[in-house]
Formats: structure tokens, C-alpha cells, sequence
């Protein structure tokens, strides 16, 4: 019994005239009982609780199942139920800066029961978190900003549940906890918290690790005595995700150092092993998550993630997110956009292909008639307007060219340097964890032609999905992962790169295909390039 919310079968005898103990000191007697001395301290009834639970333990005939919630090691007894369910629901949500996805699992069995997203609300109040915490510390002059925002945030986790309700075939007050992941800032925005110094030097976040927190003192509508745990963080970049992030690849626990790579509005990177970790963040995400590009977006259904040009005769294919795998052209989904790990594919192919140099530049002369002249200068066609969902073609722009090749020289640039301060080559990693959706839908390979991952074997690299939604899930149902969080934000020490001077020289040199040391990707292959 280790997860967040407990069951206890308990029993007690009726009271009597020799036996006249208070009807809520005969529950704590009988739980002290069964749990062991070990537990004895640790037991005791939060005050909103003791009318329900001391009503239902008599109404039950002083026996039944106590649901315990666990409260920075107490053990509360929040409830009392005449049998054991047989689910017992419980939330875990990663908190998205631009979406927020979330999953219902069953504390009893580990059991995943449903998974939902959407997007998140106060994108209407900023598309970034420096422009939600403007606006939330009255940057534009308004009261009441910064409850604009949490409600936002609150409302989406309430929509969340009841469609997780749904999908389970449960009530939305059968969800006995929530635990949420997300960065520093917005975990300050879900809790109602002033956001301010966050972004001002010295950095300093209102509070790093807060405690639980009743469900209904938010608004959310899940079961009365439902928790909710905002996973603690480092610092004003490094929030729950991170952490969470960490546990779900066990990287805390590995015996030889391994790498943490999580691409979302930043670049946040992680290496060591169980006995050290050093982290870093930088801002390579956006271009990576296809947010700069114009006809960039997010993964999803229709979204091209896949390229491919044949070198010899210049002939492209790509591949949508929601066709399955040989589909022939006639029958696949047609494109909406590019994310991603299209534009990684994208990057590489052209180089390949040599329709671009070793500064990511289009070459004219090789593009035939994929080359549109656009509004914003020279521009590839990725698919014509006849495979595209608006009959509008999916380009490329040189502009977007030159911002994918920034953020791959930053990704680059932030790994090597991170490597340097620990004294490790690459070499030494033993495996490198790539979170999230970049990571399910990257192509190691490409990302190493195009010089933005380190020239390793392909099996170092391990695509771990939403790690900070997987490690806030462990938090629900494992003591240990829990303890684990815990360690990791003690001990874990951080780089500051605004004020690195290596880190500049290093993204310097990545600003080429694949690098301007050669040395560095030994397997990316030159001679196509080599007479220019």
C-alpha cells in the first residue's frame, strides 16, 4: 500500500458502558492497530473531516473500509466506505504551458483507465509564459489578471476530469487525488500565485515544493476529500515536469550517467546517474516543436512528420500523422502543416539531397519547380496544394530555414556544453532519454545529420513520451517515486547558460550541417558537399 490514496479494512468493537472511547478515538484505536506501531504517529483526522468520517464509521456499524490520504508522511483518515470499491480513480495532469494533457488511473491495480488533452486557456492571455506573467503581475494595467489565469487553468483541469470521467465510465467525484506537473511558472499560475520574481533577476520562484492542497479549496470538482500535490521544483526554470521527468526515466537510479532531453517552449537537459545530476535549460524548443515555421504546428493528425527526397532524381514523399504505415498515396490523410520532426526530416533530406549547404541555405538552381518565390523571400514546397487539406501548399521559407537551424545549433550547443562541465565526452553516456512528442516522433538519424544530437549509435537514443505526465502518474501510485522526487530536488545542481560564455563559442560552430568540426559526426557522410 503505497499509492497517494490508501484503503484500510478496519473494525472496532461497538461502544458500551464499559467501553465508552469517543466514536473517531475508536477508529484512530483500531487503525493504530492494524497498521502497526510504525504508523501510530503518523495517523490523525484533518479537522474538516472528523463529522463525515466519525457519521460514517458509527452509520457503518464501526467497521468498513478507512480511505487514508497521505500527507507529507501523516496517513489521514478521510473517509470511511461500508465496502471496498472496486476502482479507486485518481488524476495525474502535466501542465502545459501550450497543452495539458492528463490520465485517470486506478490506484488499486496501477490500471490506466483514460487519457485526454486539450489545449491550454490562457493562450488567450499569451501564447508564452513571459507574456502570461506580465500579464498576471498587472503589466497591463488590469486587476484581478493573475485570477484570470488560474481560473483558466482550473477550468481546463475541471473539463479534463469530467471527460476522463466519461471515457472510465465513473463520476467526476469518484477521483480521489490529483497530482500535476508542470514548470515553475505555471505552477505558480495553477495555485494563485504571484509569478513575479520569476522572471526578474535574482529568479526566485514564490515557493519551490508546495504542499497539498484540498481540491475544493481550488474549485475543482472531484471528490471532497480529494488532494491535490503540485510536484516540487528546483528553481524559476526547473519545475515538476522536469523532476517528474527524471523518475519516469529512472534516470536518478542508473548506475552509469545517461542524458534527460525534454523539448518543449525551452530545451531542458539533464545528465548523471544515481549518484549526481546537473541540469540545464535553453531556448531551443519552439523551431523543434514547429512553432516558429509558418506553416508550423504541433503533432497531430494530418501534420506532416516525415520527408524524404531521393537524392538522385530530386523526388520527395513525406508521410501525416494518422497514416498507417505503406499506405499508398491515394488513400493517406492530406497535410495541414509540418511539425517537428518533419522539419528535422526536412532539414536533413535537403542537405542530403544537396538542395541546401552546409549553412542551411536553399540552393535555387536544385530545387526545380518545388522553389516558390514568397513574401518572405525563397521558399520550398513540401506538398503541393493538390495534398493539402485547404488545397493551399505546405512551404518551407528561408526564414524558417534559418530559425530551425538556430534552434539545432542551440540543442547542440546546450548538450556539449553541459558535457564539458561535467568532464564527460558523449561517449560516456550510456543511453539519452528523448521526452515528449519530439521525442516519439523524431528520426535519430536525421537529427544527427543535421548535427543536432550527438554522432552515437542509434540504440543510445530512447523515446520516452510524456515523461512528466508518466513520473506525476508514479507520484499517484508509488511511495518510492514520491520519495524519489523528493531526493532529486535536493540534490540535482544547475547551469545557468545566459551568462556561459562556452556555450556561445559552442553555438557558434553548430550553426552549419552538421557542424563546422567534422570530426564530431564521423558517421554523416561529406562527399556530397565536399566539391562546393
Amino acid at each position: 500500500m503505497s499509492s497517494l490514496v490508501r484503503l484500510q479494512p478496519v473494525a472496532a468493537p461497538p461502544p458500551s458502558l464499559n467501553d465508552n472511547t469517543a466514536d473517531l478515538d475508536r477508529l484512530l484505536r483500531a487503525l493504530r492497530h492494524d497498521l502497526g506501531a510504525e504508523e501510530e504517529r503518523l495517523l490523525s483526522v484533518p479537522h474538516r473531516h472528523v463529522p463525515r468520517v466519525a457519521e460514517c464509521f458509527r452509520a457503518c456499524g464501526f467497521g468498513g473500509v478507512a480511505v487514508l490520504n497521505e500527507d507529507q508522511g501523516r496517513l489521514e483518515p478521510v473517509d470511511l466506505l461500508p465496502a471496498a470499491p472496486l476502482r479507486l480513480p485518481a488524476m495525474a495532469l502535466d501542465l502545459g504551458t501550450t497543452h495539458l494533457e492528463a490520465v485517470l488511473l486506478d490506484l488499486l491495480s496501477g490500471q490506466e483507465l483514460a487519457r485526454t488533452t486539450r489545449v491550454n486557456s490562457q493562450i488567450s492571455h499569451g501564447d508564452d509564459i513571459l507574456t502570461r506573467i506580465h500579464f498576471a503581475t498587472g503589466g497591463r494595467g488590469k486587476e484581478g489578471c493573475l485570477e484570470v489565469l488560474q481560473q483558466a487553468v482550473l477550468g481546463d483541469t475541471n473539463a479534463l476530469a469530467r471527460e476522463l470521467a466519461a471515457l472510465a465510465g465513473c463520476a467526476v467525484t469518484d477521483i480521489r487525488a490529483l497530482s500535476v506537473a508542470g514548470n515553475s511558472a505555471m505552477a505558480h499560475l495553477f495555485l494563485g500565485l504571484n509569478p513575479y520574481h520569476l522572471c526578474r533577476e535574482p529568479y526566485i520562484p514564490l515557493v519551490n515544493a508546495p504542499g497539498p492542497v484540498a481540491a475544493v479549496e481550488l474549485g475543482l470538482k472531484l471528490h471532497a476529500a480529494a488532494p491535490v500535490h503540485v510536484l516540487p521544483g528546483v528553481g524559476a526554470y526547473f519545475g515538476g515536469d522536469l523532476l517528474a521527468g527524471i523518475v519516469a526515466s529512472d534516470l536518478d537510479l542508473a548506475e552509469k550517467p545517461e542524458m534527460l532531453i525534454d523539448v518543449g517552449t525551452n530545451a531542458e537537459v539533464v545528465v548523471g546517474c544515481r549518484d549526481w545530476l546537473v541540469a540545464c535549460a535553453g531556448a531551443a524548443g519552439p523551431a523543434l516543436e514547429g512553432g516558429v515555421a509558418k506553416m508550423g504546428m504541433r503533432a497531430g493528425t494530418g501534420v506532416i512528420e516525415r520527408v524524404d527526397i531521393d537524392p538522385a532524381s530530386g523526388r520527395l514523399a513525406f508521410r501525416v500523422i494518422g497514416a498507417a504505415a505503406g499506405e499508398g498515396a491515394a488513400a493517406a490523410p492530406k497535410a495541414r502543416g509540418i511539425c517537428g520532426s518533419g522539419m528535422i526530416d526536412l532539414l536533413a533530406a535537403l542537405f542530403q539531397a544537396e538542395m541546401i549547404d552546409i549553412r542551411g541555405k536553399l540552393r535555387s538552381e536544385k530545387l526545380g519547380d518545388r522553389l516558390l518565390a514568397g513574401p518572405d523571400g525563397p521558399a520550398f514546397i513540401v506538398a503541393r496544394a493538390e495534398e493539402t487539406v485547404d488545397g493551399q501548399p505546405v512551404t518551407v521559407s528561408q526564414i524558417d530555414l534559418d530559425a530551425l537551424m538556430r534552434s539545432k545549433a542551440a540543442m547542440y550547443a546546450i548538450l556539449g556544453t553541459l558535457m564539458d562541465q561535467v568532464g564527460l565526452p558523449f561517449a560516456a553516456l550510456e543511453r539519452i532519454h528523448v521526452a515528449g512528442a519530439f521525442g516519439r516522433h523524431i528520426d535519430p538519424r536525421r537529427a544527427v545529420i543535421m548535427g543536432m544530437i550527438p554522432d552515437l549509435p542509434l540504440s543510445t537514443y530512447r523515446s520516452l513520451g510524456n515523461s512528466s505526465l508518466a513520473g506525476a502518474g508514479r507520484y499517484l501510485l508509488e511511495g518510492e517515486a514520491r520519495r524519489r522526487i523528493g531526493e532529486v530536488a535536493r540534490k540535482i545542481t544547475y547551469i545557468e547558460l545566459n551568462v556561459n560564455h562556452e556555450f556561445m563559442i559552442r553555438f557558434s560552430g553548430s550553426r552549419f550541417i552538421p557542424h563546422t568540426d567534422r570530426a564530431l559526426f564521423p558517421s554523416v557522410p561529406y562527399q556530397l558537399t565536399e566539391n562546393r
